[in-house]
Order: structure tokens, then C-alpha cells, then sequence
């Protein structure tokens, strides 16, 4: 998502734009959410991404209507070295996720192949969800 919005060119835009088009599932969970909120809306995103706090909220709003919401039941923590990723997992696991789209490979990798899904970066995503760039 911070790739996404602070560049309008590259796979994360691109992964984006085809998320809100509803070209492929994605699972969000009210911690994620937040999660996104708090990170997208730091003084260095908001200026690099040339927005304002009211930009996310219309984002993350949009990103809301087209995902499928997703009530983590159980906690498998800890799995990660970094807890802030916790939410990630957990929101991947209980929605019965293929994917985990991240530049966060070390932490998610490892521990997202355990539960039989499949992190990989937002180029390598393009190409598995079948995408055109």
C-alpha cells in the first residue's frame, strides 16, 4: 500500500488500480485497516504521495467497498519477528489466502509458506494474478 500511493508508476500502482477494479480478492481485517490508515497518513508518505489525510480516508474507504472483510477467529501469534506484520498473516490465514502481495519478504515469507500460501513481491504478483502491466 505505502508503494502504491507513493508512486503513481510500478506494480504496486498497478496492483492497486486492479484491486479497485475488483480484478482479484483482497482480504481486509479492521486491525489491517488501521494499520494502513496509521502508516499511509505519516508526514513523509502524505509528501511523498502529494496527499492529504481526506486522500487516504477516500482510499482506504474505496479499498473497504471492494474487499472482503475478514474477522481474524484465531490468533497465531507469535509467528513473526516483527509484530506490526502479525495482522497480515492473521488476516491471510483466516480469510483462506493464496497470496501475500509484500516487499516484506523476510518476515512473511517463512511463516506464510507454514499455512500453504504464497508470499512474493508486487511484480511477481502481477504475473501470477495474471495481470497485464
Amino acid at each position: 500500500m505505502v508503494a502504491a500511493v507513493r508512486s503513481d508508476a510500478g506494480a504496486s500502482r498497478h496492483l492497486l488500480r486492479a484491486a479497485l477494479r475488483s480484478r482479484f480478492d483482497v482480504l481486509l481485517s479492521v486491525p489491517l485497516i488501521l494499520e494502513y490508515e496509521a502508516v499511509l497518513k505519516r508526514p513523509e508518505h502524505l509528501h511523498a504521495a502529494r496527499a492529504t489525510r481526506s486522500d487516504i480516508d477516500a482510499l482506504l474507504d474505496a479499498m473497504a467497498a471492494v474487499g472482503m472483510a475478514i474477522v481474524p477467529d484465531f490468533s497465531w501469534r507469535p509467528e513473526l519477528s516483527d509484530p506490526a506484520d502479525e495482522m497480515v498473516l492473521e488476516t491471510a490465514i483466516s480469510g483462506g489466502a493464496e497470496l501475500i502481495i509484500t516487499f516484506n519478504l523476510t518476515d512473511l515469507k517463512q511463516a506464510a509458506k507454514k499455512f500453504g500460501i504464497q508470499a512474493t513481491r508486487p511484480p511477481t504478483a502481477i504475473t501470477i494474478l495474471g495481470l497485464r502491466q
